[in-house]
């Protein structure tokens, strides 16, 4: 099918700026959203439980099912006010800049394909793109190691060439 809109659900950890892309369909559902909270505190393990609340918006795809998840890990849910989409402005910057630096320059070709970028997407976001809030550092940061600054820089292409990642060669 051509020209088919397509739902991506994902979750940003605020304090570490960590992205976790939950799921990508065309038809989400109640049931489907609850599902995958449940993955997503099923894969954080121990780290799930140290969440103290979750910011979502009023979509009625978010059910008392979605929030149930949440509370019986002892996070409170805080929905934002109506009309506000600057009361969840970790999302909302994530999801332009995911728009800015992706599907404007690819062509998208089904459900798996949006999978597949996303997952290099998240994987780029969280391992290597700087971020201001943690002093130029991703997401997940490897502590601090000497560089060697007479290194060879190694290039390394995200997205098809979209995206270049910088490191110095070992």
């Amino acid at each position: 099918m051509l020209l088919q809109r397509v739902y991506v659900f994902f979750v940003i950890e605020t304090q570490t700026r960590t992205v976790h892309v939950l799921g990508v369909t065309a038809h989400p559902t109640g049931s489907w959203t609850a599902q995958q909270a449940r993955n997503l505190l099923t894969d954080l393990g121990e780290r799930a439980g140290r969440f103290k609340f979750l910011i979502r918006d009023r979509d009625g795809k978010f059910t008392t099912a979605f929030d149930g998840v949440f509370a019986g890990n002892g996070t409170r849910v805080i929905k934002t006010p109506a009309r506000s989409p600057k009361a969840n402005s970790f999302a909302e910057r994530f999801a332009g800049t995911l728009r800015r630096e992706c599907p404007g320059h690819v062509l998208i070709l089904g459900e798996q394909h949006l999978r597949n970028l996303l997952a290099e997407y998240a994987r780029h976001h969280n391992g290597h793109r700087p971020h201001q809030s943690l002093q130029q550092e991703p997401p997940q940061r490897q502590p601090a190691n000497p560089v060697d600054i007479t290194a060879r820089i190694k290039r390394r292409h995200v997205l098809g060439g979209l995206i270049s990642e910088y490191e110095r060669a070992a």
